[in-house]
Order: structure tokens, then C-alpha cells, then sequence
């Protein structure tokens, strides 16, 4: 059966009203504090905006240590670019925030379909600025940032990083991949396919630029030191793997985390697998050593 161009549009139609209805039931949904965890009641919390962007801003209760300003982390949440929030990483977040001192920053970046490919990026790279901009007015150091995101967080904080070393500025001291999606060309798998077709706007061969899929990037040299995480059964585990293989192959330090009992979004949710704290554990320790002074 073919469909005309009036039916094709409905479905789209259809499909997002959809789509929002359950982004909305998400958010509104009484477990998600006991899935994806609370704020650290060590970290204050505040939002800001930077334009059009909203910022969700964590920053220590304890006085700063230092004269320079705490390190930033920018933190960019998963959810496939059609879902999720800074808020669903707050547990994350709140604890990097309490533990290392750092102010975490979680951007509240456009979301595909109704924003597809490149407002993610964009708002991403406009994150990064803002806060490189604005470290002062966030008692911050602007020399002293760190990039982190999960799944497709992660792919755009590998994004990003790639970036500020195209660019030369900000300066971006190392970068957190949780199980990023590094080559989104010819991505099939239960939901996959439509969540790309999703973020591509339906234009399969965007997939082709770096700034889509990270491993194709033209060179993966000079970028900053990361830590990569992945888990035995997560069925994108090879992303992960192949993303770091690449950065060694490129002279960049990386380390790898990878839990036996573990699979895909295990580290943003605490409340139902023990893999998180460890994995934290190492983010932790990961971002301590990267963002100490000077």
C-alpha cells in the first residue's frame, strides 16, 4: 500500500503527540526518583538559562578549596535524542557535584522529532561556550572542564569534545563516554531505527558526518583523555569499544570500565542495578584526576 503525502503527514503528526504524551508520563511518573535516583542532598541545586537553553546547574555545599574557582563538568543526559532531561541523571550529577567539587551543568538540549539533527549539537556546543563564558558568575575555573553524557549524551559529549579541539577553545580537560553511539550508519535494532530516522529528520545520510557518528571522524589525535564505559550485555557495547580503540590508536589516554552484571543505561540507574556505584566510583575518580589544578 502506498501512502499519500496527506496520510504520511498525519502519521508524523500521530507519532509526536505521541511521543510527547510519553516524555510527559515519564516525567510525571512517581518511580522515577526510586529508578533514576534523588538530587545529593550535598549539592544545591539551580537552574539558569543561557539563551533559549535551559541549564540545570549542581554545585557543592562545601566551600571551594581553591582561589581559581571549583572545575566544571558539563553533563549532556541520554534518552535516544527524543527523550529524557537533566533530571533523570540528577543522582549522577549530584554526587560528581558533592564528591569532586566540581559545579555540574546539565543542559536541557532540543529533543528529535520536532528538533532533529543538528539542534542537539548545537544546544551542546552552546552549553560549552556559556559556561567557558560564565565560569566567574558560576564560581567556576573556565580552564578547568570536563565533558560527560550517557548513550546519546555520550555521543554528544564525544561530539563536542571533537569540537573544542577543531576550534581550540574552550579547552576541555577529559571526557566521560558511557556508552556512546559512535556510527550511527546502517543502525538497526529493536526501536533504533526509528529513534535515528527520528534524529536524522529522515535524511539516513547525515549519518555520514562525525558530528552524527564521532568514529567517523576525520582524525581522533590531540583530543583530551577519556574514560570510556560500556557493559557486558548491553547490545551497544561495541560502540563503546570500537570508539575507545580509536582514541588509542589516535595517542589519546583512555581507560575503560566495563561491568560483567551490567547493561545498557546501568549507570543512571541506581535504583535498580548494583553496577551504578562502581561505575560512578570510577567516573569519580576519573574526574578528580583530570580536573586537578593547575
Amino acid at each position: 500500500m502506498t501512502l499519500t503525502a496527506v496520510e504520511m503527514q498525519d502519521r508524523s503528526v500521530d507519532g509526536m503527540v505521541e511521543l510527547r504524551e510519553r516524555r510527559a508520563a515519564l516525567l510525571a511518573n512517581r518511580c522515577l526518583t526510586w529508578v533514576f535516583g534523588a538530587d545529593d542532598p550535598e549539592a544545591v541545586v539551580r537552574e539558569v538559562r543561557a539563551g533559549e537553553l535551559r541549564l540545570r546547574v549542581h554545585a557543592p555545599r562545601a566551600p571551594a578549596t581553591s582561589a581559581l574557582g571549583r572545575p566544571i563538568v558539563l553533563a549532556f543526559h541520554g534518552g535516544g535524542w527524543c527523550w529524557g532531561s537533566p533530571e533523570q541523571s540528577r543522582w549522577m550529577a549530584g554526587r560528581i557535584a558533592a564528591r569532586t567539587g566540581a559545579v555540574v551543568v546539565a543542559p536541557a538540549y532540543r529533543l528529535a522529532p520536532e528538533h532533529p539533527y543538528p539542534a542537539a549539537v548545537e544546544d551542546c556546543w552552546a552549553a560549552l561556550t556559556w559556561v567557558a563564558a560564565h565560569a566567574a558568575d558560576l564560581g567556576a575555573d573556565a580552564d578547568r572542564i570536563a565533558v560527560l553524557g550517557d548513550s546519546a549524551g555520550g555521543t554528544l559529549a564525544a561530539v563536542v569534545a571533537l569540537r573544542a579541539r577543531d576550534e581550540g577553545e574552550p579547552r576541555i580537560r577529559g571526557q566521560v563516554l558511557v556508552y556512546p553511539l559512535v556510527d550511527l550508519v546502517g543502525l538497526r535494532g529493536p526501536g533504533l531505527g526509528g529513534i535515528v530516522e527520528h534524529y536524522l529528520g529522515g535524511d539516513e545520510s547525515r549519518a555520514e558526518e562525525w558530528a552524527v557518528s564521532p568514529l567517523r571522524a576525520a582524525s581522533h589525535k590531540s583530543l583530551p583523555p577519556a574514560l570510556v564505559l560500556t557493559a557486558r550485555f548491553d547490545p551497544l557495547r561495541r560502540h563503546a569499544e570500537r570508539y575507545a580503540a580509536a582514541l588509542r590508536t589516535a595517542g589519546v589516554e583512555v581507560a575503560v570500565h566495563r561491568p560483567a552484571l551490567a547493561t545498557h543505561a546501568y549507570l543512571t540507574l541506581p535504583g535498580i542495578s548494583p553496577a551504578s556505584r562502581a561505575g560512578l566510583a570510577r567516573v569519580l575518580t576519573f574526574l578528580s584526576d583530570v580536573l586537578a589544578s593547575p
